[in-house]
């Protein structure tokens, strides 16, 4: 596709996160990203990753209504900072899109939510439902007929089997394994390294191979 073909749109945030993500929309050949933004006031005017970023949030604001930019991505790792900031920018009439690394691999029947990334070499099989805002980190594999909940982050070398559900603003540490089946409740959090062969409560932490609840 023409660079002059692309669609403008916005990325807010200028962490390592968002690297990766600005990465990926440059090998989708979906978009141009027109307009960098952050909310630490100390990264204004400097450079990121090639391109200059403009402000915070308000400088958002102000250039989407001068340029008619009124799409974009939140490139957050955070999950809560993640939904936080789409929220304010949903409010203020703007679209997310999504963004699909070339070399993932998105399996017939699956859906991807508004926001998602999905990053270099994952995989996302049969039927697999995936929410808004979620990151489907580097190499990471979703079964066929799992549910991952808005904001959840499957961070790097995950494995979920088949039929599994993951709660919103769940964290799934790198290198996990969940056997299918599981239900991971709503914040919760699942160590790096775990093997996951039992339901977690909502909120929950837990660790191991196989996972227990940690104590508080």
């Amino acid at each position: 596709m023409m660079q002059g073909h692309l669609e403008d749109i916005f990325l807010f945030g200028a962490g390592g996160h968002a690297k990766v993500v600005a990465s990926i929309i440059e090998a989708q050949g979906l978009y141009r990203i027109a307009l960098v933004v952050d909310d630490d006031p100390l990264l204004t005017g400097t450079d990121f990753y090639g391109y200059r970023i403009s402000g915070g949030r308000e400088i958002l604001f102000d250039k989407t209504a001068a340029s008619q930019i009124k799409k974009g991505l939140v490139a957050i790792g955070v999950n809560a900072d993640r939904m936080a900031a789409a929220r304010d920018l949903e409010l203020a009439r703007l679209t997310l899109v999504t963004a699909v690394h070339p070399s993932a691999q998105v399996a017939r029947g699956a859906s991807i939510g508004s926001g998602t990334v999905v990053m270099a070499g994952a995989v996302i099989n049969a039927d697999a439902t995936i929410g808004r805002l979620v990151i489907v980190n580097t190499g990471a594999t979703i079964d066929h007929d799992c549910v991952i909940g808005d904001g959840a982050h499957i961070a790097p070398g995950c494995h979920l089997c088949g039929n599994v559900s993951v709660g919103a603003g769940v964290l799934v540490g790198a290198g996990s394994t969940v056997v299918p089946g599981v239900t991971i409740g709503a914040r919760a959090v699942v160590g790096a390294g775990s093997v996951l062969i039992d339901d977690v409560p909502p909120g929950r932490t837990v660790t191991g191979n196989p996972a227990r609840v940690a104590e508080r």
